[in-house]
């Protein structure tokens, strides 16, 4: 059971997108929506297209209302480019107010905007509400299935927006999103003249399973003296600890937990919460005060190390009364909780069904850990326990290596423009194309930069790093659109 778990906890982790992939859709019309008080509102125009259920079989003939969204006000009608969203894991509303890049450089680029949803996510659903009940109507969510989407309602766009048949389109996206964006390009690079793909690990289904937890606890070691030594640490003090029913209630009140601890089982669901909490920490490290997945001062990590100094010479109490107000500093920044519930934590109220899905068919990434190179108990990667969960879950089970086949691997610098950006600080990036494959396969590395850093508004805190990113990956823009001009 505790392979499984883990194996689960793994496939949550690369779901970042938090809140409003939780939230029960609702339909949604010309409107405006508030992004952040430091930035400007931003509107969009909602439709629907009708896509095809399967592209690549001719006996499902069905259609369904893919959602996307559609802002022109800075377009430069009569050819002016596109700059087109490809939609992750969830509600693409949520996309489309957390990537205030996009909105940046539509203004540079005198650019169209579109957010495409992914099929089976917020309102994109292909049976409607039976999407999800059983494996007949699961076996059309798939990447592959998504590309063909975005590719279809790319060339129906040019073909029925008046001024937009010979704008370039450009695919932009940030994790799965970024692995689309960039898989769109080798696919389809007859609808997307070039892509960004940020903090895109196309390759963590090939690479050693405990490089993902290495970025983690490094991200941790330069954080702090004795930080990433301290939870390592406090694995065992926690076991220890909850040897006796004093020790849980110890625990259980030290931590302000909402359910106290009173089963081994409870005790190994603790140890998972935490985990997935330094592993949040340390995607969205960014250098400002942030409210992405849960309200964070700048640099939280930093913070978080500031409550575990210690030396080795402390007790068990002493440490993990140091972990519980690090852990604070994530769950109660701002002061308001009354306790803290291992239950819900920043993706605990996801819909993440349907990446779990992805994840039993397509999208399988070993993940492992073994507490000498990283900051966490021993957890090795196993196939077989996590292909039966899948079973039991979907009566499916994955491919192990079919994403390496359909994408090519490593082996793709037969393709050309697409962007690579990764921030050093993101342990993405240990499943990311992190050097440059060619002059037109271009990786960029962001020093000091979190998850798709990038992607995200201008703010005044920015490291010099992520602007002159910015900045290289607009010229890229430019460039690719003056060579599809030159073509057409």
């Amino acid at each position: 059971m505790r392979l499984i778990n883990t194996a689960l906890l793994f496939l949550l982790l690369l779901i970042l997108s938090c809140n409003a992939l939780g939230l029960k859709p609702q339909l949604l019309g010309r409107h405006t929506v508030q992004t952040n008080s430091q930035h400007t509102s931003v509107s969009y125009k909602t439709f629907y297209f009708d896509q095809q259920i399967d592209h690549f079989g001719f006996l499902e003939n069905g259609t369904f209302k893919q959602r996307y969204l559609l802002n022109n006000q800075h377009w430069h009608r009569e050819g002016g480019p596109i700059l087109f969203y490809t939609g992750n894991e969830g509600d693409i509303t949520w996309f489309c107010n957390n990537t205030g890049f996009m909105w940046d450089a539509a203004e540079e680029l005198g650019a169209l905007l579109v957010f495409a949803e992914h099929r089976y996510y917020g309102e994109s659903m292909p049976f409607g509400e039976e999407s999800y009940s059983n494996a007949k109507y699961l076996n059309y969510l798939t990447s592959e299935q998504a590309l063909a989407d975005f590719a279809v309602l790319i060339k129906a766009l040019k073909k029925t927006l008046p001024g937009a048949q010979k704008s370039s389109v450009i695919a932009i996206g940030g994790s799965y999103g970024g692995m689309l964006a960039a898989w769109l390009r080798m696919k389809y690079p007859n609808e997307v003249v070039g892509a960004l793909a940020a903090s895109a690990p196309i390759w963590q289904f090939i690479v050693p399973c405990g490089e993902f937890y290495k970025v983690v606890t490094h991200d941790f070691t330069i954080s702090g003296t004795n930080c990433s030594s301290n939870i390592r640490r406090s694995w065992a003090a926690i076991d220890r600890v909850s040897a006796t029913g004093e020790g849980l209630q110890w625990l259980s009140q030290e931590f302000g937990l909402c359910n106290p601890l009173k089963t081994p089982d409870e005790v190994y669901g603790f140890k998972a919460w935490l985990q997935e909490t330094w592993v949040n920490l340390a995607m969205v490290d960014y250098p400002y005060e942030a409210n992405f997945l849960q309200p964070l001062p700048a640099w939280p990590v930093m913070v978080v190390c500031k409550n575990l100094y210690f030396n080795t010479s402390v007790s068990d109490q002493q440490l993990l009364s140091g972990i519980s107000q690090a852990v604070r500093v994530y769950y109660n920044y701002t002061g308001d909780a009354v306790c803290l519930n291992t239950s819900q934590t920043a993706t605990g109220n996801l819909g993440f069904l349907g990446w779990f899905y992805q994840s039993c068919t397509e999208m399988v990434m070993p993940m492992c850990t073994d507490g000498v190179a990283d900051m966490f108990e021993p957890q090795p990667w196993n196939f077989q326990a996590f292909s039966d969960e899948c079973y039991n879950q979907f009566g499916v089970r994955p491919r192990e290596d079919w994403a390496e086949i359909v994408y090519g691997g490593r082996n793709i610098s037969a393709h050309s423009n697409i962007i690579f950006s990764n921030g050093n600080l993101d342990p993405w990036m240990s499943g990311g194309v992190t050097r440059s494959l060619s002059e037109s396969l271009v990786a960029i590395m962001i020093d000091r930069g979190a998850h798709h850093l990038d992607l995200r508004y201008n703010s005044e805190f920015d490291p010099e790093s992520v602007i002159k990113t910015r900045a290289l990956e607009v010229s890229y823009f430019k460039q690719w659109i003056k060579q599809a001009a030159t073509t057409q």
